[in-house]
């Protein structure tokens, strides 16, 4: 991103997430174009194992490992790494339920 401040993380705690992470991913990134808030969007990847860190950074979102286990882990170490001034926590992790997904 050069040497700009970035204003804003989205940041996406994420553990498994597979099925939704790219449409998450899609959701904050065309926020961002909307806005046209200088952001960008970081996944906390807790140890996924269903591919979710690949299909992230294909969709353009910066990861980052997290090896301590549990959702604050997550939460911790993506704000630790986050570039924005300001941080945007996507609650309920990368899972798309409060998006109105339903089991």
């Amino acid at each position: 991103m050069g040497d700009e401040q970035l204003e804003l993380t989205i940041l996406l705690p994420c553990l498994n997430e597979a099925e939704t992470i790219e449409l998450c991913i899609d959701r904050a990134r065309s926020y961002l174009a909307r806005t046209r808030v200088l952001g960008e969007v970081l996944v906390a990847d807790n140890g996924s194992t269903d591919g979710s860190q690949q299909l992230a950074i294909s969709k353009g979102a910066r990861v980052v490992a997290v090896r301590d286990r549990g959702y604050g882990s997550a939460l911790r170490h993506g704000i630790l790494a986050a570039h924005g001034r300001y941080i945007i926590i996507i609650m309920g992790d990368a899972e798309y339920y409060y998006y109105g997904r339903r089991r």
